[in-house]
């Protein structure tokens, strides 16, 4: 059966409101099948057209009877040629149960990674969670990301196989300990994908990639899905702690709640405008979790950060492969640093992460690495919030950063110099494990005061006073390229030490 959509407008806070369709009904609404039911199917197809400037959620809701077995979906849309610059069509897809549209209701989101999934009880596509079928209203959500201007076509096919239920296997989630080294620097890549989004690499290649690249610990952050977080069973050991997340991936830009408890879900249907952000980091939080804003100045539609940084714990300046993008996040988190320490206010440490996705893309280029009480979910996560923690483009940079006041004082990467602001402090700096050639720099409140290069046993001492100097900070870059108009790739960074009491700052 084909038919045009009937549109209702239920939901409006500017574009980010939801259209809900005329709802999909089947021949046994009124009752399971009969004798012989089993493994009958009905299939419905919807078709209908969004305009350009359509709303962000279009709600197709689906009557599902007694004794459906599975619900599987498969969609398409038409990709019309567009001028230069505009963007074209980009159509996501999820569902929700029979609990409805809000987080009870979530059974799996794939975004544009696929055109069809299925869910059961015995098992679900990936993105999607297993779970009973159960009688009532379902909502297949389209999400068109982009419309180009001839608008955008789309035909959905629902499929119902009905028959018994099989059972739910219960999910079983990384534990929250490692064997660890007791307190150390430990290193992890907090934002990676895998099938269950729109990566390619299955679980058990991650955790042999970031075995392969020597972390300590990493993250699963699949967009807007909690599917991954029972997918790790078997891959942790003593030598590896793996926690879960989300990427939540809004149209007003990405940010990774990282560490949440498993199962934890995070909306992303809103938008900056909307003035919602605190609610849904305050759910992070609640969670046990992070909010970690991620590659704010990447140009990808949707990618840049655009929420404020009120509400975050921590922003990831460093984006795989250090490009101009992550230049522009390193300036805006120094400018935010000046302001805090102008200000008294609070400041925010940086991170770095692969968000590899498949082949040829590196697990743990680049990395964070967080100095810990042991190798656990609490440990490492205060240690990222609290900055005691750098930066590496791979394992093989070693790296520390201390300041010592002369009246023998001592404070290391996110702690504060307890001084007065006219006394010496020397700065020093140890480096191991980067390529010839590298420039090793202090960046300071005043900017970069320090830029040499790296000699051959990689210490760096500089001497200074908190009068001039609030806080200092590392880098170490490769050459630039002659002519380039941007300095090196970075191959380290570090965050802050600070140099003065915040009364003083």
């Amino acid at each position: 059966m084909e038919r045009r959509d009937v549109l209702k407008l239920t939901a409006v806070a500017g574009a980010a409101g939801a259209l809900t369709l005329d709802g999909v009904t089947f021949a046994h609404a009124a009752g399971p099948p009969g004798t012989g039911g089993n493994g009958t199917t009905e299939t419905r197809k919807v078709t209908g057209s969004l305009p350009a400037g359509a709303p962000d959620f279009v709600h197709l809701p689906v009557e599902v009877p007694r004794g459906v077995r599975e619900i599987a979906v498969s969609y398409t849309y038409d990709r019309p040629a567009v001028p230069p610059g505009v963007p074209g069509n980009a159509c996501d897809i999820g569902v929700f149960d029979e609990r409805g549209t809000g987080p009870d209701g979530f059974r799996g989101w794939s975004g544009g990674a696929r055109t069809e999934f299925s869910v059961s009880a015995e098992r679900a596509t990936p993105g999607y969670l297993a779970g009973p079928v159960r009688p009532g209203t379902w909502h297949v959500v389209l999400g068109p990301y982009t419309v180009a201007p001839q608008g955008m076509r789309y035909e959905v096919t629902v499929t119902l196989r009905y028959g018994r239920p099989g059972t739910t296997p219960v999910p079983v989630h990384p534990p929250e300990r490692a064997r660890g080294r007791g307190r150390s620097w430990y290193r992890g890549d907090g934002h990676l994908h895998s099938v269950h989004s729109d990566g390619s690499r299955t679980p058990a290649e991650i955790a042999a990639a970031a075995r392969a690249a020597g972390l300590d610990w990493i993250v699963s952050t699949e967009h807007n899905t909690t599917s991954a977080h029972g997918a790790w069973q078997g891959l942790w050991g003593d030598d590896l702690l793996i926690l879960t997340g989300e990427e939540v991936t809004t149209r007003n830009g990405h940010v990774l709640a990282l560490g949440t408890d498993p199962g934890t879900f995070v909306d992303w249907r809103h938008r900056a405008r909307d003035g919602v952000f605190g609610r849904h980091a305050r759910a992070i939080r609640r969670a046990g979790g992070l909010v970690v804003p991620a590659h704010p100045h990447a140009g990808c539609v949707g990618c840049s950060w655009k929420f404020g940084y009120a509400h975050a714990d921590a922003v990831e300046v460093w984006n795989g492969p250090y490009t101009p993008d992550d230049e522009m996040a390193v300036a805006t988190w120094d400018a935010m640093l000046v302001a805090a320490v102008r200000e008294g206010g609070r400041w925010l440490p940086a991170m770095g992460n692969s968000d590899a996705h498949r082949e040829p893309q590196q697990v743990g280029l680049p990395q964070t690495v967080v100095l810990a009480d042991d190798l656990s979910r609490a440990a490492v996560l205060d240690g990222i919030r609290a900055g005691r923690s750098w930066i590496a483009e791979s394992s093989a940079i070693g790296l520390t950063l201390t300041a010592a006041g002369s009246d023998g004082s001592h404070a290391g990467l996110g702690e504060r110099l307890r001084t007065g602001r006219d006394r010496e402090v020397t700065v020093r700096l140890k480096v191991t494990g980067t390529p010839p050639g590298c420039t090793a720099s202090f960046v300071t409140d005043q900017g970069t005061l320090v830029s040499v290069p790296l000699p051959a046993d990689g210490r760096v001492e500089w001497r200074t006073t908190p009068a001039r100097s609030a806080y200092v900070r590392a880098e170490i870059r490769h050459p630039a390229a002659p002519g380039a108009p941007l300095p090196g790739r970075m191959a380290a960074l570090t965050n802050p030490v600070f140099l003065s009491p915040p009364q003083e700052d």
